[in-house]
């Protein structure tokens, strides 16, 4: 197969399985595209599991090929859910090549990778070269929340397998071989109902509190330091003629360093209301940990950077401030490449998007680190 003929298949993949919309927060979104790809990997020959750990959640999708076999584990972690809210396809990001690129809610993040992996495996079977090793596909439903159904489930994986393989989006063309760590806090603040136009000032407004609580922690965000600090959802009140007794805001924390995540938990346990008599509690999400590499990851990404010069890729490494799933692998020190999947740009904007050029060699690069793990895995020097 010619790259041209590659990537045009390549295309119709990731556009058929980005034409199912999935943001996280519709369950039964993600279930159809769960149901699509479940189908998928078993016409593969794979042994499916669907666990569902949570009603609230769509299933996980877990493939298994050669299960119980010798040989290295060799473990694919992807996610399927994204941050497009249905009818973004029909709206501010119609899916679309143009000038290049595909365009389309989640192909970057990551329908596109995912895809990637199932044209690799689809390719290895149907050529007969799917090597005989313990192969495990998981792909989970609430990545773009921070995994809290999904997590345990992921760290058990991870802990049966010698590696894993992530195909997030290549983060300006790198691959990722660590990621800084990330912690989630939902804030509430507490106030009295008043009437707003009768009697205003007898209340006290949890919305005005919250808003002096925002500019507080935006501000501490110190990108030479690389902390940061962001609050993406704000809820507060009922009706505008009643002084707000209550509102609700969630806090995105990221932090390069031990040192820095500690930072992060201190001044957020040390938040207190700006105003007299409205209340705040602070309550811890799920967190990310901090993900550094280590030898065997290293060693991953000198195997994949050797066979990525064969196919004419120069491939870099990074460590990432963008949170995935890896950062619970890596974490627990099972070696993790990461940033696996295509190169593009704008990923959670209108404007997310695939680089066509090299999306043919990417999927080959998957194809073959796959074999080479499982072929020679005494240079990788893996535990």
């Amino acid at each position: 197969m010619t790259d041209a003929d590659e990537t045009r298949a390549l295309i119709e993949g990731i556009a058929a399985w980005a034409e199912f919309e999935t943001p996280s927060n519709r369950p039964e979104a993600v279930e159809a595209l769960m149901r699509h790809v479940q189908e998928r990997f078993a016409a593969l020959g794979a042994a499916m599991e669907c666990p569902r750990p949570d009603p609230g959640t769509a299933r996980i999708v877990i493939a298994r090929f050669n299960a119980g076999a010798p040989g290295r584990r060799i473990m694919i972690l992807g996610h399927l859910d994204t941050v497009h809210p249905l009818g973004a396809k029909d709206g501010p990001l119609p899916i679309r090549v143009e000038d290049g690129r595909l365009y389309g809610p989640g192909v970057l993040d990551m329908k596109g990778g995912n895809y990637l992996a199932y044209h690799a495996l689809k390719t290895l079977v149907a050529e007969g070269r799917l090597p005989s090793v313990p192969i495990t596909v998981m792909l989970v439903p609430d990545e773009e929340r921070g995994s809290p159904v999904s997590r345990p489930l992921i760290e058990a994986e991870a802990k049966r397998h010698d590696c894993v393989l992530v195909p997030e989006p290549a983060r300006s063309g790198y691959t990722v071989t660590g990621r800084f760590a990330f912690a989630r806090y939902g804030l509430v603040t507490h106030g009295r109902p008043a009437h707003a136009g009768a009697d205003n000032l007898a209340g006290k407004s949890a919305i005005r509190a919250m808003a002096r609580l925002i500019e507080e922690i935006e501000s501490q965000t110190d990108m030479t330091r690389l902390i940061s600090y962001s609050v993406g959802v704000v809820h507060g009140g009922e009706f505008s003629n009643v002084v707000p007794p209550s509102c609700r805001a969630e806090v995105l924390a990221v932090a390069d360093s031990a040192e820095n995540l500690a930072e992060v938990h201190r001044r957020m346990a040390e938040l207190r209301s700006p105003i007299p008599e409205v209340t705040l509690s602070v309550e811890p999400g799920p967190e990310r940990p901090l993900f550094l590499p280590g030898p065997g990851t290293m060693a991953l990404y000198r195997l994949a950077e050797s066979l990525a010069a064969d196919l004419g890729l120069a491939l870099k490494h990074r460590v990432s401030g963008g949170g995935s799933d890896g950062n619970f692998t890596g974490a627990l020190g099972v070696p993790t490449l990461d940033g696996l999947g295509p190169a593009g740009e704008g990923p959670h904007t209108h404007g997310e998007h695939i680089d066509l050029d090299s999306l043919a060699a990417r999927a080959r690069l998957f194809e073959r680190l796959i074999a080479a793990i499982a072929a020679d895995a005494t240079e990788l020097s893996l535990p």
